[in-house]
């Protein structure tokens, strides 16, 4: 199993200090910036916690430590506490060239998901990009590429009608960097 190592700035460690020690918060924010703290590996940590140790006084799985762990070392500390699954602060880097990569490709998916919930809608519209992800997006289908024809055939599934009923089926796209073959879906 990959080893997730966390590593706060100061600034992090005083914000999930403060955010552990006053205030009203959910109890899994609590839980996850206590997770952090005690398996903090930076410079700023003064006593390092053994994840047995995190687990057995916080009474959670060493599982739920290395979720957590994960979570902040791929997605960031805002991932982790607000268990979101797409934002817009979801930025990766502080370098400048990476920032506005991150935000050009944030702004893109974020208007991506909208323009999908508004082709859709039945009250998708005002839906968490999470949520029409799950419905809509993590599908399995089966691709049979012919010499001019890309046909996606989807499984069975309880959202299909809505697709359909926002004319998905009748998707008629030449894909020019595949030779200008024709995109076909089909919903089972």
């Amino acid at each position: 199993m990959k080893k997730y190592i966390v590593t706060l700035t100061e600034n992090e460690r005083e914000a999930l200090g403060a955010l552990t020690s006053k205030g009203k918060q959910k109890s899994q924010k609590i839980i996850n910036a206590l997770i952090l703290l005690g398996c903090d590996e930076g410079e700023f940590q003064k006593k390092r916690s053994m994840n047995k140790e995190i687990a057995r006084v916080l009474n959670i799985s060493m599982k739920k430590i290395d979720r957590v762990k994960k979570r902040f070392v791929e997605e960031g500390l805002d991932i982790v506490l607000k268990g979101e699954f797409f934002h817009m602060d979801a930025l990766s880097s502080a370098v400048a060239m990476k920032v506005n990569c991150d935000l050009q490709l944030t702004l893109m998916a974020s208007s991506l998901y909208r323009l999908l919930a508004a082709r859709i809608g039945r009250g998708y519209l005002t839906a968490k990009s999470q949520h029409i992800f799950r419905d809509f997006i993590d599908a399995t289908a089966s691709v049979c590429i012919t010499e001019d024809e890309i046909q996606v055939r989807f499984q069975k599934r309880a959202h299909n009608p809505l697709l359909i009923a926002a004319g998905f089926h009748e998707t008629d796209i030449r894909v020019p960097w595949l030779g200008g073959k024709r995109l076909q879906l089909i919903f089972g």
